[in-house]
This record gives C-alpha cells, sequence and structure tokens, in this order.
C-alpha cells in the first residue's frame, strides 16, 4: 500500500523532561478476566501504571486528549476529517465534566460507552502533560491537580481493542506476548487539516508478522473502524513511504523484536518478518504540539489506555 501524500519533515521530541519515568512493563500480572471498570479503578489506585495491552479483553480502550474549549470544535472537525487515525468515540458531554461523555458512535450511548462512575482525571494508568505546545510533564500519575472547568476531554478508538481478536485467532502480538510497550513512530504522512490543526501527521504502531500471516490480519482487523481498523501500510519498503528512519528506534514505546529476542531491524528486507503498521491514537497529541495551541492540554501516555465499558462488539463492524 502506498501514499499519495507529500511528506513533511517530522520535528524531534523532547528527550528529557520534568517527571520523565522511564517506560513501565504492562500489567501481565492482573487478572486478564477483568473489566473496563476495574482497570480503571486499579489506575486510579495507582495499582495499575503501566501499558493496558492485554488487559479486559473484548472492552474497548481509548486515547485520551484534553483541551482548552476553544480548540473543542477545530480537534472535533480534525477527527472527522482524518477518521483513521482520529476516530473519535466520544467527548465530554459539556465543558470541566470528566465523568459524563456524548458518544460520537451510532448506536451507542454516552454510557454504554463509558459508565458516569468514571474520572478521567485518574482513570488512566499515566498521563502527559503539555503547556503551550511544549511537553512539560510525562508519565504523571493524576491529572486532577491540572484539570479546570474549561477543559473538554475527547476518547479516541486505539488499537488495543482488537489485540484480543488477533490473540484468539493465533496472531498474539509480539508485544503483547513479550509484556512489552507497543512501538510507535512518527511518519511524515500528513493529516487533512482541521481549524488550527494545519501541520498534523500520522503517528503508527507497529506489530511485526509473518507474510503469510498477514492477509488474516488484516481481515481480524478490518471491522474494528473505530479503533483504526486494517493496517494502513506493511512491508519493509512501508519504511520510506511513511518516512521512518529506523524501526528500531520508536518515538514512543519500546523498540521492537524479533522472534529470537534479537532487534526486528537486523531483519531488514527479509521476508521472514514483515513490520505491520497501523493509525495510532498518539497521532493527536502530535498535532497539539505541531499546532501550537496555548494553555494547558492533558492525555494519557502512549500505551496507558482509559478502559472504556462498551466491548469490540457493540462496535466492530458487521
Amino acid at each position: 500500500m502506498s501514499f499519495s501524500m507529500a511528506t513533511l519533515v517530522a520535528r524531534p521530541t523532547p528527550e528529557s523532561l520534568p517527571g520523565d519515568v522511564s517506560t513501565p512493563k504492562p500489567a501481565s500480572g492482573f487478572p486478564r478476566t477483568t473489566t473496563g471498570r476495574d482497570v480503571r479503578l486499579v489506575a486510579r489506585s495507582n495499582t495499575l501504571t503501566a501499558p493496558t495491552s492485554g488487559l479486559a479483553p473484548t472492552y474497548v480502550q481509548a486515547n485520551l486528549i484534553i483541551l482548552p474549549s476553544r480548540y473543542a470544535a477545530d480537534f472535533r472537525l480534525l477527527c472527522a476529517r482524518n477518521p483513521v487515525p482520529c476516530p473519535l468515540l466520544a467527548e465530554s458531554s459539556e465543558p470541566g465534566r470528566y465523568d459524563a461523555f456524548r458518544s460520537h458512535v451510532a448506536g451507542l450511548s454516552g454510557l454504554q460507552i463509558i459508565a458516569p462512575d468514571c474520572d478521567v482525571r485518574h482513570d488512566a494508568p499515566r498521563y502527559n502533560v503539555y503547556r503551550d505546545a511544549e511537553l512539560v510533564e510525562r508519565g504523571c500519575l493524576s491529572i486532577a491537580a491540572r484539570w479546570t472547568d474549561d477543559h473538554v476531554a475527547f476518547l479516541i478508538g486505539c488499537s488495543f481493542s482488537f489485540e484480543s481478536a488477533l490473540a484468539a485467532a493465533g496472531l498474539t502480538p509480539r508485544h503483547m506476548a513479550l509484556g512489552r510497550n507497543v512501538p510507535m513512530y512518527r511518519t511524515t504522512v500528513p493529516l487533512c487539516p482541521a481549524g488550527v490543526f494545519t501541520d498534523a501527521i500520522y503517528v503508527v504502531s507497529m506489530r511485526p508478522y509473518r507474510a503469510p500471516d498477514i492477509e488474516k490480519v488484516q481481515e481480524v482487523t478490518r471491522g474494528y473502524n473505530v479503533t483504526h481498523g486494517e493496517p494502513i501500510a506493511f512491508g519493509w519498503d512501508a519504511l520510506a513511504r511513511l518516512g521512518i528512519r529506523d524501526i528500531d528506534n520508536p518515538e514512543w514505546g519500546e523498540a521492537p523484536q524479533a522472534e529470537d529476542g534479537s532487534p526486528l531491524g537486523k531483519l531488514y528486507g527479509s521476508e521472514q518478518e514483515l513490520p505491520v503498521f497501523w493509525a495510532c491514537g498518539v497521532t493527536p497529541q502530535e498535532a497539539v504540539m505541531r499546532a501550537g495551541i496555548r494553555g494547558t492540554v492533558m492525555a494519557h501516555a502512549p500505551g496507558h489506555m482509559l478502559v472504556l465499558d462498551c466491548r469490540d462488539d457493540d462496535i466492530i463492524s458487521k
């Protein structure tokens, strides 16, 4: 698959920030039968501070981006124009509400997506905080002290939502099997602009698969339109099309490994394993930084998702 879009020059990500933390390991010790609410509660108590891949199978996971209300309309339009990287599930019912949401998913109410006992200021395991488009806190455990009555929270579908389906099909993602965070990369592929969001680009997640398995991977994930759907690119030549310079150095998450535990990049050009790329919900965070918007913006830390109450059967396209 190729892109017929102009390329952009990617900007660097801050390397060292106040409150920076190393990536913790996913919470494989938690019961795999937990519900979305159970995961939120252990995150709220700071018992869970690790990535959420593999937790609460069949429950939808969401990316979180929280903006000053003056940017809400532009962000809503950005999602509408770019539904693959920014599939909008729900938003705060009104500015300041961290516990009530209105749905953007046909056939589901806000209450079905996430129950009113939620508190998105605490219910993701870790958060990032931006001030005037600069990342100033990475990996904090709560954003309650930074929340104001002017903030609007948006829930964006996450590809972790279809990982249990991949596992059930015998296609368990490598990072999930190894208890690592998924690798995520900044690309040079532009989004369709919307309002202040004029310089935004795709962020992608990557899961390696053997070439004969890719058709089945596409089939399993295709119906998950509101959690990024099927891959947007695959194969070693996709790195050049996406503008990814080094498969072994993702901007977010942890470096990918081959089956033998060595760096995936050693297989470059081989048909033994191929990188498979999905649009990623870290895209909105990159859009915020590139737009230069003013004020405090908050988001989940990549890989540390908000787990919802709706199930994959509620959102999958039949």
